[in-house]
C-alpha cells in the first residue's frame, strides 16, 4: 500500500490549486454562488482543460486512464477553494456509474464528452430526502412499445437543474435498473431546492412518464453500491482538502489577532485547539490515501474503506469548520468572512450521502461488528 503521493501526483496537485487560486478565487465563488446556473462554467472549462474531469476515464474513451488516487488530489484541492463546479456530480457520481455499468454504447457516446467538459452528467438514486435506495424506489420504469418511460421523484440530486443527462436508478419488474434521462426529455421536471451550502446545488426530479433509455448492467444493484463507495472516497477528499483550508486559515488569525497584548495562538486554550485541528488533517489524510488506494488496487477491501474514510473525516470536517468560527471571534459570524462558507460546506458534505451514523452503521456491518 502506498499513503504518499508520487511526484507527478504533486505536480498535478499545483497545477490545480494554481489555477483555482488565479481563477476561482474566494471573490469569484461568491459571484457565482448568488447567480445563474450557480456554478462557473469558465472555471469548468479550465479543469477540462487540464484534463482533470476523466482522470478515471480510460484513454480510450478520452479520459487520462489514471486513478482515484489522482483525482483524491483534485477533490481535495476543489473542497479548499470551495469551488462550485459540478465535479462530485459528473466528474465522479456520472462517470463512475458509467463504469460501473455493462453499456458500451453508453460508455462510448458519454464518457469522452463528459471527460471534455461538453456534457454535465449527475445520478439520481435518493428518495424523499434520505439516503441511497439501490433498489429504485418508489420510481417505477414501464416498457411501452419497446420504450421505457419514468414515474416518479428524486430528491436530493447534485447539480439536478442543471446536468445535461441525468442516470436514474429505478424499479423494474425484473428488478432495479438504470437509466438515462436527457434533461429535455418530456415530463421531467426539476425544481432547485434551497440547501444549506450556497455552493453546491441540489434539485428535486419529478418524472412523470418520462422517456428514458434503459443501460445494460448485470447487476444494477451492485453497480449502485459500488458508485455510492466510489463517491464517498472522492467526497472525503473534498472534506480533507476543507478541513487543512480550515485549518490554515485559522492558524493565520491566531499568529495575527491580539487581545491583551497578545497574539490570541500564544494562549495554551487556543494552542490546543489549533493542534487538535492539525491532527484531525493527518489523521483525515492517512484515511483518504488508504480509501484511495483500495479503489483503485483493492476493489474487495473499498467498501470499509470507504464507510471509514466518511466516518471519521466528514465529523473532522465539521468539528474544524465549526472550531474555526470560534477562534475567529465576531468576525467568523459575519456573512464578509469565509469561515460561514466552510461551515455550511462542511456540514452539508456530512450529510450528503447519508448522515454519520448511517455510516457508522455502515461500517460496524462491513467489519462484522
Amino acid at each position: 500500500m502506498k499513503l504518499v503521493l508520487d511526484a507527478e501526483q504533486e505536480d498535478l496537485r499545483a497545477a490545480v490549486r494554481k489555477f483555482l487560486a488565479d481563477r476561482a478565487p474566494s471573490e469569484r465563488v461568491r459571484a457565482v454562488m448568488d447567480g445563474d446556473p450557480g456554478h462557473d462554467p469558465a472555471v469548468w472549462t479550465g479543469l477540462a482543460g487540464l484534463g482533470v474531469l476523466g482522470l478515471v476515464v480510460p484513454e480510450e474513451l478520452g479520459g487520462a486512464g489514471a486513478g482515484h488516487v489522482d483525482r483524491s488530489v483534485v477533490a481535495e484541492e476543489l473542497g479548499r477553494a470551495l469551488t462550485p463546479v459540478p465535479f462530485l456530480a459528473s466528474a465522479v457520481l456520472a462517470t463512475d456509474a458509467l463504469l460501473a455499468l455493462d453499456d458500451d454504447g453508453a460508455r462510448a457516446e458519454l464518457l469522452p464528452r463528459l471527460a471534455a467538459g461538453e456534457l454535465v452528467g449527475t445520478v439520481a438514486v435518493a428518495e424523499h430526502g434520505g439516503e441511497w435506495d439501490r433498489t429504485g424506489g418508489d420510481t417505477t420504469a414501464a416498457e411501452r412499445d419497446g420504450r421505457w418511460e419514468l414515474t416518479g421523484v428524486k430528491t436530493p440530486v447534485l447539480a439536478g437543474d442543471t446536468a445535461d443527462v441525468v442516470l436514474v436508478v429505478a424499479r423494474t419488474p425484473d428488478g432495479p435498473g438504470w437509466f438515462a434521462v436527457d434533461a429535455g426529455a418530456a415530463g421531467l421536471a426539476r425544481t432547485r431546492l434551497t440547501g444549506l451550502d450556497p455552493t453546491r446545488r441540489v434539485a428535486r426530479l419529478e418524472f412523470d412518464g418520462t422517456p428514458a433509455r434503459r443501460l445494460a448492467t448485470a447487476d444494477a444493484a451492485a453497480a449502485v453500491d459500488l458508485v455510492a463507495d466510489l463517491a464517498a472516497v472522492a467526497l472525503a477528499a473534498e472534506q480533507a482538502g476543507l478541513l487543512q483550508r480550515a485549518m490554515e486559515l485559522t492558524v493565520d488569525h491566531a499568529k495575527v489577532r491580539v487581545q491583551f497584548g497578545r497574539p490570541i495562538g500564544s494562549y495554551q486554550a487556543v494552542k490546543h485547539g489549533c493542534a487538535d485541528m492539525y491532527s484531525a488533517w493527518e489523521l483525515a489524510v492517512s484515511v483518504l490515501r488508504h480509501a484511495a488506494w483500495t479503489a483503485d488496487h483493492d476493489r474487495a477491501e473499498l467498501p470499509v474503506a470507504a464507510a471509514l474514510a466518511q466516518t471519521y473525516i466528514g465529523p473532522a470536517a465539521f468539528t474544524t469548520a465549526t472550531g474555526m468560527i470560534q477562534y475567529h471571534g465576531g468576525i467568523g459570524y459575519t456573512w464578509e468572512h469565509d469561515a460561514h462558507l466552510f461551515y455550511k460546506r462542511a456540514k452539508s458534505a456530512e450529510q450528503l450521502l447519508g448522515p454519520p451514523s448511517g455510516h457508522r452503521a455502515r461500517l460496524a456491518d462491513r467489519i462484522g461488528v
